[in-house]
């Protein structure tokens, strides 16, 4: 158990330690900024640490902010390039003058057996009694139309728009998860290997699978694709860490903070 007064370095490696090993060396499950080494005041979870959710971590009292993407800007969190930016400059300041610790904790999470981020998806969307056992991204699901499919799906996860292709009355069954950007082929081969009618997903590139979704149509197959966006996609996953965080960390204050959808329709 972690005690009040260990360093934010000893819970971040409490959390590794509960984590599949990593198979390999590399691992973008590093610290971003900050320094791990003082002591730990409180936790905030968060799909994207941008400057709106440190400042609402600095008001609650927490110096350690576990993001699940990156911080600045590109996957690899890389900053020479940002040196000289003026946006990249504020928000480093801002890190810095609070003392914050930003950890991206995305490889682990993924890891996790079942996967922590579509768990929290399928919690937030109340389908844990339609999943495969031990697959969260794998639901069956009562016959329902893909329109009434969609308007649950927004409900439950509060997004007010989504982008579909297929026919609006396809009856679906076969549910599947692919959350985040895992691309084309991987979306389109589990469409195709767990026989699916509808795939809800995070982000798409517009020549791929929304592009055979089509062509299945043309073909007589009746299959649908739902896309949620990447930060709505995986927002509830981050939820999900926050609760598991205090069930392994009672002492500790632990807070999610949504980062938003960072894109509005006008």
């Amino acid at each position: 158990m972690t005690e009040i007064g260990q360093s934010i370095q000893a819970v971040i490696d409490t959390i590794v330690a509960a984590m599949p090993p990593n198979p390999g060396d590399e691992t973008v499950d590093t610290i971003k900024a900050g320094d791990p080494g003082q002591a730990i005041t409180g936790i905030v979870t968060t799909f994207l640490a941008t400057s709106a959710v440190i400042r609402r971590a600095v008001e609650l009292g927490a110096n350690l902010v576990i993001t699940h993407e990156p911080t600045f800007y590109n996957h690899q969190d890389a900053t020479d390039w940002l040196q000289d930016d003026p946006v990249y400059k504020v928000k480093r300041d801002l890190i810095d003058h609070h003392h914050v610790v930003i950890w991206r904790f995305h490889d682990g999470w993924h890891r996790h057996r079942p996967d922590g981020i579509a768990t929290g998806v399928l919690k937030a969307l109340g389908w844990e009694q339609y999943a495969a056992d031990g697959r969260p991204d794998l639901c069956t699901l009562p016959p329902t139309p893909l329109r009434e499919l969609v308007d649950e799906v927004k409900t439950q996860l509060q997004i007010p728009t989504v982008r579909v292709t297929g026919d609006p009355e396809t009856i679906c069954r076969r549910v599947g998860l692919r959350v985040g950007a895992p691309g084309g082929r991987a979306q389109i081969g589990t469409m195709r290997r767990e026989e699916l009618d509808v795939l809800i997903c995070g982000e798409i590139n517009e020549w791929e699978t929304c592009e055979y979704v089509r062509d299945a149509a043309a073909a007589g197959q009746q299959r649908a694709l739902v896309v949620l966006g990447h930060a709505n996609s995986e927002e509830a996953g981050m939820k999900w860490l926050a609760e598991w965080l205090r069930q392994r960390l009672p002492e500790l204050a632990v807070t999610h903070v949504p980062a938003g959808d960072p894109l509005r329709t006008m």
